[in-house]
């Protein structure tokens, strides 16, 4: 098989190719890998090969409904037994997991051939993928953009045509995002859908989950399959399943709807006319398919909100920074002086600020809960502003230099308790303001493609669902590909 007849099909395709043996697994795996090696090199999508591993997969018996087809995991939680697991980071370079995570289990017990590992910034912090250990990821449709983050890498590699689906995972909206930014189709499933273990019970305090980025909506709908099949009995859930696979119901019809729509940033900070027009043309996508959309946003403060999930962000990057140090023996220089600075802020926290913030995500919930009751879903941008250019989000070093001193002085907790931070933050949210509020609530939520920018970066739009939602927004987003396909859009791979 050559590549370009490999990029015609997606994971489903591959699989009923590798099924009618009409294709080896084997056959497949050599593609991916020269296609890799053509494109890698300008993208840095992947950051530590697995060939052996995969060919030796590759080579034995398979099973499962994605036999056969090669695949990338995410280098953050998305454990491989025998294989570090970086994550964009120094300091975890020695984490060598005895175990694999539950997503790549079923993800293997699937079929797929797991020969890589894609790029992430450090500990998956920032939604664009340039992490100082393994350098940015570039987006393929144009080299000089990101690909958004922190699944960047696995968006580069599925739109670049390496896989035509790979892993990620979302605790602020790091699968949507780089999706919106690759022109992929990006599910972020609801709390507790998604099982997390072995290791944890679930990332983040619930705000994050597996997932996939893909070019075709029944590619997510089938993993999705694979990811909710059979229970997690160590977990803290037992999750409640559609009466239908999801690949089924993405099928059905989704009826008509009603769409409450907004573009303004829940944060107060601009929003680029290119956000706005994505959500104007989706709009008139929707009403045009007979669903009833109109201007409508839930009671949720959105500063609030935003300042609770930067709450327990912290908390967390203070963890895992105090964890590594303590038992991989990380010291300061092998993490990013922005990860430091954020574990600083963390630590400086007090036990009832984070439990009240923790506390709030009920206030949160019900309040897009009474927006759900009118509205079966909420349409918005899924970011601020098309794709930025690669390093526009640098911290500048004179700053980096000012919080080194702070933090050497002592003086975090002081600065945290500033407006000048509480600005600073919200400032440096600005690009993507969208995506937190499903984190925080635990809706499922997703970034569909299709608008483009007159300059050709992609820009997606997000759907947010109520408890339960996946397969009412997996059928909208079936219903939106048959109208405007977008799988086979190639990106050029230049500047």
């Amino acid at each position: 098989m050559r590549y370009e007849e490999y990029r015609r099909f997606d994971a489903v395709g591959l699989a009923e190719l590798v099924a009618r043996r009409e294709v080896s697994a084997q056959e497949l795996l050599d593609v991916a890998v020269e296609r890799a090696e053509a494109v890698n090199g300008r993208l840095n999508a992947i950051v530590r090969p697995l060939h052996e591993l995969a060919r030796e997969q590759a080579g034995g018996e398979l099973g499962g409904p994605f036999a056969g087809v090669p695949f990338l995991i995410k280098d953050l939680l998305q454990d491989y037994a025998g294989v570090p697991t970086g994550s964009g980071s120094r300091a975890a370079r020695r984490h060598i997991p005895a175990r694999h995570s539950e997503a790549v289990r079923r993800w293997l017990d699937a079929g797929l051939v797991v020969f890589g590992k894609t790029n992430t910034p450090e500990f998956g912090l920032k939604s664009i993928t340039e992490p100082e250990v393994d350098g940015p990821t570039r987006n393929p449709w144009h080299l000089d953009h990101t690909p958004g983050g922190s699944s960047g890498g696995s968006a580069a590699a599925v739109a670049a045509g390496i896989v035509p689906v790979a892993g990620g995972n979302d605790g602020g909206g790091s699968i949507r995002i780089p999706a919106a930014c690759c022109h992929l189709f990006g599910l972020k499933p609801g709390r507790g859908v998604v099982p997390a273990g072995p290791a944890y019970a679930e990332y983040e305090q619930g705000l994050a989950t597996d997932g996939v980025l893909s070019r075709t909506v029944r590619d997510t709908a089938a993993m999705l399959d694979v990811l909710t099949t059979g229970d997690d009995l160590g977990g803290p859930y037992l999750a409640a399943r559609p009466e239908a696979s999801y690949a089924e119901l993405a099928q059905r019809p989704p009826g008509r709807l009603r769409v409450g729509f907004t573009t303004r940033s829940p944060i107060g900070t601009p929003v680029a006319p290119e956000a706005v027009a994505a959500v104007e043309d989706m709009v008139a996508l929707l009403t045009k398919l007979g669903h009833d959309v109109e201007p409508a946003e839930p009671e949720v403060d959105g500063e609030a909100l935003t300042l609770d999930f930067l709450t327990a962000w912290y908390a967390g990057t203070a963890a895992t920074v105090g964890e590594l140090r303590r038992t991989a023996g990380a010291r300061a220089k092998d993490f990013e002086t922005d990860t430091l600075l954020l574990a600083a802020v963390g630590r400086s926290m007090r036990a009832p600020e984070y439990h009240l913030a923790n506390h709030r995500r009920n206030e949160h919930s019900r309040a897009l809960t009474a927006f759900h009751e009118r509205y079966d879903l909420l349409l918005t941008p899924t970011l601020a502003e098309p794709p930025v250019r690669i390093g526009a989000l640098d911290t500048p070093a004179f700053v980096k230099a000012a919080g080194q001193v702070v933090m050497r002085l002592g003086l975090v907790g002081q600065l945290a308790r500033t407006g000048l931070w509480k600005q600073v933050i919200l400032t440096n949210l600005a690009t993507v303001p969208f995506t937190q509020l499903a984190n925080m609530t635990g809706r499922p939520a997703m970034s569909v493609p299709g608008y483009r920018t007159p300059q050709g970066l992609p820009l997606g739009v997000q759907f947010v669902a109520p408890l339960g939602g996946e397969a009412r927004l997996l059928s909208l987003a079936t219903q939106l590909e048959t109208e405007r396909p977008w799988a086979q859009e190639e990106p050029p791979l230049q500047p």
